[in-house]
Parts: structure tokens; sequence; C-alpha cells
């Protein structure tokens, strides 16, 4: 690969991560314009890098492209909650059963050190955080790419939801707190037990989000 098409590969990531985040925690609100130039500096990238993201970002459902008007952050739709739930209980589950056979040596200890920072935050939006953090070193450890990138794009639209409703969500702490069980069986290489705590954890996050609607 060319240096400069492998430079403009990187700010192209860079800036995706850059938006990604920005929308998912609804720093841009569903809804809102993107402005283009004025992100790609704060981010630090250029016209090309900031169109490829933005490419991509369409192509998950976080972004929607109005011919004559412009790009937006794309709305929530709670009524989606449901079906991406029921994708995500499946998906999870089979990420953490192939995390427990796969995982490398080096991933196993990342997220035995995942285990240990459970706990040690008591901010919301900080916890939110770290489990974002678990999720995606739990998808990286299944060892298939094709899981990951699917299991992050339902993940991602999941997490917009999570941050609409977060005042209104109770216990969060509890809820992080699934994820040591979960951890040391991916760990431990306990395949099944580690897909049926994976499928509960999504459970239990449907079924505090239909609680938050219906309060």
């Amino acid at each position: 690969m060319e240096p400069a098409v492998k430079e403009i590969g990187t700010l192209a990531e860079l800036a995706y991560t850059s938006l990604r985040d920005r929308i998912v925690t609804l720093a841009i609100a569903p809804g809102s314009p993107i402005h283009e130039e004025r992100l790609s500096k704060e981010i630090g990238v250029g016209r090309t890098p900031m169109r490829e993201a933005i490419k991509r970002l369409e192509s998950e459902d976080l972004v929607v492209i109005y011919p004559r008007r412009g790009t937006f952050a794309a709305e929530i739709n709670i009524t989606d909650h449901g079906l991406i739930a029921e994708v995500r209980r499946n998906l999870e589950g089979q990420a953490a059963r192939s995390a427990a056979g796969r995982a490398t040596a080096e991933q196993r200890a990342e997220l035995t050190g995942l285990v240990e920072q459970i706990g040690m935050l008591s901010a919301d939006e900080s916890m939110m955080r770290l489990d974002t953090t678990i999720h995606r070193a739990i998808y990286r450890s299944a060892g298939n790419r094709y899981l990951e990138s699917t299991l992050n794009h339902y993940y991602n639209l999941t997490l917009r939801i999570w941050y609409l409703f977060l005042p209104r969500l109770p216990a969060m702490a509890e809820h992080l707190a699934e994820h040591i069980p979960l951890l040391h069986a991916i760990v431990d290489g306990e395949a099944e037990r580690a897909a049926e705590l994976a499928i509960e954890h999504v459970r239990h996050f449907e079924q505090a989000v239909f609680a938050a609607l219906r309060s």
C-alpha cells in the first residue's frame, strides 16, 4: 500500500471513531446536522477522510444524507429497540462463546484487567464508557471479524438508546457488575456459560429500557 493511501486510511479511521463516538453518546443529538468542515478541524483530518467516515456511518444507520439538504445524525427509533435486542441476544451469545474458545493469552489478560476496573467507577457516564470497552474487547476476542463488525453495528445503535435513557435507567453499577461472571467465564474457557451470561445480560438491558419507556 502506498504511504499516502495508508495515511488516508488511518485518518479515515480516526474520523470514523471520533464522529461515531459523538453520535452514539448524543454529543451530536439525533437529527442534528453534521458540520463536516467544523468537525474536520476539531478532529484534525481533511475532507477526504471525513467523507469516508460519513459514508461508513451512513452504512451503519448512524448518519443520513439528504440530497440538497445535507448530512444529519440519524434519529433514534425506539420501536426498533426490541428488534435490535433480538439480534444482539443471539450474536452476543455467539461472541462470548467464541471468545471463550479463541481468545489469545494477551486478550484474556486484557479481559481480566477489565474485571478489576468494575466497581472502581461511580459516575454513570464513566460506567457507560467501561461497558463499551468491555463489549468491544469481547467482540475482538471472538476472533471473527465479520461477527465483530456486525456486533459493533448493533451495539452502536443500542448505545444511543442507552444514552437517551441514561437518566431514567436505575442500577447502572449492577448492570456493569453483570460483566464480572461473564468475563471470568470467557477467560476460563467456559464457552456455554459465557454464552448464557451474555444473552441474559442483553435481556436485562432490554427489560430496563422497556421499563423506562413505561415510567
